[in-house]
């Protein structure tokens, strides 16, 4: 149903549930459109029981990020409901009913805080237009609270569960005439409220992928070629089959592509334990003409010979670049680099399916289920309305799952085996080895500056991995990527190596690689111009103004930076930073993504070249509401976490011969706990509508370590990871 056909009727239907209670189906549209032009209609599900507690929907993906519990806070806030009285149920997957479903980008705060309002918005006023007409009354004299609707004049109440048989035959309301709640009158929004599946967690209850089980369930474990996109010639298969407890070993055939299915044999047995250890009798032989030339040290060669020669294409151009650099009274000159990196969830890889009768039910851990839908479709060759899809918990995402890799691949195993359930699980090793990598990049950096230690002039040589002169997926850099915009000279060039590793999105996609080396190569021209990082964003702000983004994003408001900039300035104590005793040192890094505005200020302390973070501060702005504050201060924490991992723990991802060489946490580590520094958040709110917290926060934690770093040591950090031992002086 389209924004411009929605009808009230369409917006929200209203049915009896068996044994009475409400159900309402709700439609609820959104003023903002999709990237491909379409309106995008929002549903979620509310269930009146007769008892008068409230079933919510869960609708979208929980990955940790906690939607499961802050949308439905956003209708039962509007519902008028407390939250004791909310159940949370996970949806299944159909965006024909429930409207977009994906995880990533920060973007679903954004995309559903109005909606979802509304959703409950809507069925509290037919409610209580049952209960005026039941007594009476103008509905104008009645309000609710606790899920009753109450009549101010009387003081006379009844429970929404005593008014669905009325309700049910309400008409519904123009969305665009409801009234939501003003914000001084929130009772569950803004308020900190536990995850509502932290109790079944904590006591180890089934909730995530790798815990389905249905009767009669064959694990998988699938085996392909080391170098990404061999193609099968030969393997024992009989010799396997042979191996007590496999039920089944089967050829799967691919496409060719990473993101549906490769070559692969897949194993089939009565547990993972017997199916994983069969796998060691495979004797397996690929035919990986073509793939077996890509090396870590190949790209190092081939970057340094691109860096040391002209770009192969322009990002972008303004002023007069050249003119700037040559009537400038200092130039500075810096190389910085970043490797590939894993995103190594906690939870495997998995997706459970069933094949039956033409139809496939599937059990997935996505991020992204319609992308998953129409893989699967076109690699089975089946409509997709016979493609069912139940969401489960998911162990870790990060952007890993915005890929259905492993949903397809267990499609197609089950399909093979029809009647029977199939999990297919990857093991630790699989994990690494055939994941989307973060790609890797180098910069060549050189900046201009004026007699006044003013930057006037920016250069970015970027060579990143792509095809086609194109960057690949994560890998790209914007050209509003600060200081453009800022600075009236500006040229971004970018060069691209080939690759057969597949590469996608990690947690602040681009942000995360780009913050490190804008953000670390500013606070060394800075320093040349003999001031200090801070102080050269702030004159670069300047007066309050928006910088437009071409049409890729919201404008950037220099406004906002400068207030989460001057707030953790103050949080940090950055004005005594001199006073720090030797080798210690604080350093500050800003960055804008996915919509929010961050500063970081990071102190470390470097004893027999080991670097210690001993405090983040973080100042945040993500508009005027903070949906859940609990969940809000988890997800900037954790964004540190992560972020002081990809540069502290040693995190890389090597290649040779065309494969993978990291193969479990030994060889790609995570930040342990005893790592983990003390971390203060702040959040300031502005007047703007809210935005997402699951990313934007990671960005300027690692440039402000690295410039932590310089100020305790003297040495630059201009390669991740982290090795002080490699660095001069």
């Amino acid at each position: 149903m389209s924004a411009e056909t929605l009808t009230r009727r369409g917006f929200i239907g209203v049915s009896l549930l068996a044994g009475g209670g409400l159900l309402f189906d709700l439609s609820v549209p959104m003023a903002a459109r999709a990237a491909d032009g379409q309106p995008i209609v929002v549903t979620a599900f509310i269930r009146i029981l007769p008892d008068n507690r409230v079933v919510i929907g869960g609708k979208n993906a929980e990955i940790g990020q906690g939607v499961k519990t802050s949308l439905p806070m956003l209708i039962a806030e509007e519902l008028d409901v407390d939250w004791a009285q909310v159940t949370v149920e996970q949806t299944h997957a159909d965006q024909a009913i429930f409207g977009g479903q994906s995880a990533g980008g920060s973007r679903t705060t954004p995309r559903e805080w109005l909606p979802m309002r509304q959703a409950g918005a809507a069925a509290r006023a037919m409610l209580v237009t049952a209960a005026a007409t039941r007594w009476n009354v103008p509905a104008e004299g009645l309000t609710t609270a606790s899920g009753k609707v109450i009549d101010r004049r009387s003081g006379r109440a009844i429970a929404y569960a005593e008014l669905a048989a009325a309700a049910a035959t309400v008409a519904p309301p123009d969305p665009a005439k409801l009234k939501l709640k003003d914000p001084a009158d929130f009772r569950i929004i803004g308020k900190p409220i536990g995850g509502v599946d932290t109790p079944a967690i904590v006591a180890g209850k089934p909730l995530f992928g790798i815990d389905v089980a249905l009767p009669g369930m064959l694990h998988a474990v699938l085996e392909t070629c080391p170098a990404f996109g061999g193609k099968l010639k030969s393997a024992n298969l009989d010799e396997v089959r042979a191996v007590p407890g496999v039920r089944h070993v089967l050829t799967i055939k691919g496409d060719g592509q990473a993101e549906s299915l490769f070559d692969g044999v897949a194993i089939l047995a009565e547990s993972w334990w017997t199916a994983n250890r069969a796998r060691e009798a495979l004797k397996i032989e690929w035919d990986d003409a073509g793939k077996t030339g890509f090396s870590t040290a190949s790209y190092e060669r081939q970057a340094e010979e691109r860096l040391a020669g002209a770009a192969e294409s322009e990002v972008v151009r303004s002023g007069d670049v050249a003119a700037a650099f040559a009537g400038a009274a200092k130039v500075v000159k810096a190389r910085y680099s970043y490797p590939f990196l894993a995103h190594g969830t906690l939870e495997p890889q998995n997706t459970t399916a069933l094949f039956k009768d033409g139809a496939i039910e599937i059990w997935a851990t996505t991020q992204n289920p319609e992308n998953g839908r129409a893989l699967v479709a076109n690699a089975l060759g089946l409509p997709p309305a016979k493609i069912r899809i139940n969401l489960t918990r998911i162990g870790g995402g990060f952007g890993r799952r915005l890929m259905n890799d492993y949903m397809v691949q267990a499609a197609a195993i089950a399909m093979q085996v029809p009647g029977t359930p199939v999990k297919l699980l990857y093991n630790r090793k699989d994990d690494f080895r055939r994941d989307f990598y973060r790609a890797g990049g180098w910069h060549g950096f050189a900046a201009a500056l004026d007699g006044k230690g003013r930057l006037i002039g920016f250069r970015d040589h970027f060579v990143t991995f792509g095809t086609d002169g194109k960057a690949g997926r994560g890998a790209e850099l914007s050209a509003t990527t600060l200081p453009a915009g800022l600075v009236e000279h500006v040229l971004f060039e970018q060069s691209v190596l080939a690759t057969n590793l597949p590469m996608g999105w990690l947690r602040a996609p681009g942000s995360n690689a780009l913050g490190f080396v804008f953000q670390s190569f500013l606070d060394e021209v800075a320093e040349a111009a003999g001031k200090d990082l801070p102080a050269l964003m702030l004159e670069l702000l300047d007066e309050p103004r928006e910088v437009t983004s071409g049409g890729r994003g919201p404008a950037f408001l220099t406004g906002r930076a400068r207030i989460v900039i001057d707030k953790v300035l103050a949080m940090s104590g950055w004005a005594d930073r001199k006073a720090l005793p030797a080798g210690h040192g604080k350093g500050f890094a800003f960055y804008f993504s996915h919509a929010g505005y961050f500063a970081e200020v990071v102190e470390v302390s470097v004893v027999e070249g080991q670097p210690r973070v001993l405090a983040v501060w973080v100042a945040g702005d993500v508009g005027s509401q903070i949906i859940n504050p609990l969940n809000a201060l988890h997800q900037v924490q954790g964004s540190v976490i992560e972020g002081l991992g990809q540069a502290l723990a040693g995190q890389r991802i090597t290649q040779v011969a065309g494969a993978v060489e990291q193969e479990n946490f030994d060889s790609h580590p995570f930040q342990r706990i005893d790592a983990t520094p003390r971390i203060e958040v702040a959040f300031v709110t502005t007047d703007y509508p809210p935005t997402g917290l699951g990313e934007p926060a990671l960005p300027p934690v690692i440039p402000a370590l690295v410039n932590a770093i310089r100020a305790a040591t003297g040495k630059r950090i201009r390669g991740l990871p982290v090795d002080l031992a490699s660095q001069p002086a």
